[in-house]
């Protein structure tokens, strides 16, 4: 006899509920897609409807689908770098149940309500998961700033120095000011890219934040150490100072700094906190698994920015990040990919094997010219769905005190606060999406091309 029963069951030893690791039994509706009923013990099948779709996932631990809150899709207009099928798929596979698309990469940008619409529709019938979007501010488009709300953006970023990409310009104090007061009582988040080169002297002012270069490099263009000490911490350090010497504009507007990579911007976040400033930070998984001593020169695939600093760095934001009162409340993959060429990566590091005793022509010589260079080359570093075995690596090969607990509150819980979509994702809770993610946590495996469902 065909089933009748219109549900999904889904039950394990261990599951993360409420930020807690219990026993579990869900129940999903498959006609809404949502959580009907929690049981906090393994049910057998026997105790649902004949038929029904039942999977008992012990000892593997069910936890809330992944948000992965900074996401570059690059659709439409740059899908040769990434797209809709492919970054949402590579996400599905790390558990990533939902992924919030950044304004910027993609032309047209999300600046303007056209631009959304466009965005929208590129994507339709292209996403394994959930997609969000978030609006971007660039001078002069503070009038679509309201509009893109109401059209149901998840938030908004500005770059306080050159994006990378003309149609994304940098802004101004002038134009983080007019956001603000655009934005003070609207139910959003006002985010930065923050690095920005400090002025001189107090004379200088606002010019310094108008898409300039970092500093002049000191030294040999394919060494790492060049690339880090032209964007030192002082970068974000002041970035951040300039945004919060503006929050004052709009009391009640939530701030939050992306991809926070230096340490030094920490106590300037916390002062900012504790005198109720709404303001929160990310952090990267790049940031907490690579540190520059280990970084080749050359191997431009570790090209950010802000850039991936040295491994005391990296052991202070995980520090913050472990301190639930911390500053640090989220953890993202900033997936960027490119096209392989704009990587300038040099054969002897994109195919090392052999290649030191392979014969090079003429050609071949000048196609090597410029390859390693850390300024030529774009910077961003893939790993949407990566995530989750990244963190859990880290956190167990280097003795860090983590719980599966806080990996959910980091990737899922706080990252659905950030874009307003709590009362939908970031737990398994009756009511919430049905979204789940299945984690071996014992499981081991080597990262290849079969792991790595992104374009690029």
């Amino acid at each position: 006899m065909a089933s009748t029963s219109r549900i999904s069951v889904l039950a394990s030893s261990r599951a993360v509920l409420e930020g807690k690791l219990t026993a579990a039994t869900v129940v999903i509706s498959q006609d809404s897609g949502k959580v009907t009923s929690i049981f906090h013990s393994v049910l057998p099948a026997s105790d649902f409807p004949p038929g029904t779709t039942y999977t008992d996932h012990s000892p593997h631990i069910l936890l809330p689908g992944l948000v992965d809150a900074h996401v570059h899709l690059n659709e439409p207009g740059r899908t040769e770098w990434e797209g809709f099928w492919t970054g949402t798929r590579a996400a599905a596979f790390g558990g990533v149940t939902t992924v919030i698309d950044m304004p910027l990469n993609a032309i047209p940008p999300t600046t303007t309500v056209a631009g959304l619409k466009e965005k929208v529709q590129a994507a339709q019938g292209k996403c394994w998961v959930d997609v969000g979007f978030y609006g971007g501010i660039v001078p002069g488009n503070v009038s679509e700033l309201r509009p893109l709300v109401q059209e149901g953006v998840r938030g908004f970023k500005g770059f306080l120095v050159d994006s990378g990409v003309p149609e994304f310009p940098a802004v101004s104090a002038t134009d983080i000011a007019l956001a603000m007061a655009a934005l003070a009582d609207e139910p959003t988040t006002l985010m930065f890219h923050a690095e920005m080169i400090p002025p001189v002297s107090d004379s200088v002012g606002d010019d310094v934040q108008w898409s300039l270069p970092p500093l002049a490099p000191v030294g040999p263009l394919n060494e790492y150490a060049t690339f880090l000490a032209s964007r030192p911490s002082s970068f974000e350090f002041y970035a951040i100072a300039q945004i919060l010497s503006l929050a004052h504009i709009a009391p009640n507007l939530p701030l939050h700094i992306v991809h926070l990579s230096a340490i030094e911007a920490i106590p300037l976040l916390r002062e900012a906190i504790a005198n109720g400033v709404k303001i929160t930070a990310e952090t990267c998984f790049h940031y907490l698994s690579l540190a520059a001593e280990n970084i080749r020169n050359g191997d431009t695939r570790h090209k950010c920015c802000p850039p991936i600093r040295s491994k005391t760095n990296q052991d202070g934001l995980w520090e913050e990040l472990t301190d639930e009162g911390g500053c640090i409340q989220t953890v993202v993959s900033d997936h960027s990919p490119c096209t392989p060429n704009l990587k300038l990566l040099p054969a002897s590091i994109e195919n090392p094997t052999g290649s030191d005793h392979v014969h090079k022509t003429t050609t071949d010589q000048d196609d090597e010219e410029g390859k390693g260079n850390f300024f030529s080359a774009w910077g961003g570093v893939s790993s949407v769905g990566l995530g989750l075995p990244i963190l859990w690596t880290e956190a167990c090969h280097n003795d860090r005190d983590v719980s599966i607990e806080d990996v959910v509150r980091w990737c899922s819980t706080n990252t659905a606060k950030q874009v307003g979509l709590e009362h939908r994702k970031g737990d398994l809770a009756v009511g919430f999406d049905g979204d789940v993610c299945v984690f071996d946590d014992k499981a081991e495996f080597e990262v290849g091309v079969e792991q790595m469902l992104f374009r690029n």
